[in-house]
């Protein structure tokens, strides 16, 4: 059985994506790293600048546990 059919439905490749913005960096100015979840398939990350904030957005499946984390922990 493949990694695809051993995930569950909700978190492949055709879910539903939801996202968040975490910051680049911490107080100290040392930037935070940047894990690939392996939770979901859709995830990816981007660098965006918004208010001259430098932040990290992270694209997960929606019903992901660690996207699902991300949000409780806000």
């Amino acid at each position: 059985m493949s990694d695809a059919e051993q995930r569950e439905p909700k978190v492949t490749y055709t879910a539903p994506v939801g996202s968040i913005d975490l910051p680049a960096f911490d107080e100290e100015g040392a930037a935070y790293e940047i894990v690939a979840c392996d939770e979901c398939l859709p995830w990816y990350a981007e660098v965006v600048v918004t208010d001259g904030d430098i932040l990290v957005r992270e694209w997960h499946a929606v019903d992901c546990p660690a996207f699902q984390g991300l949000l409780t922990d806000g």
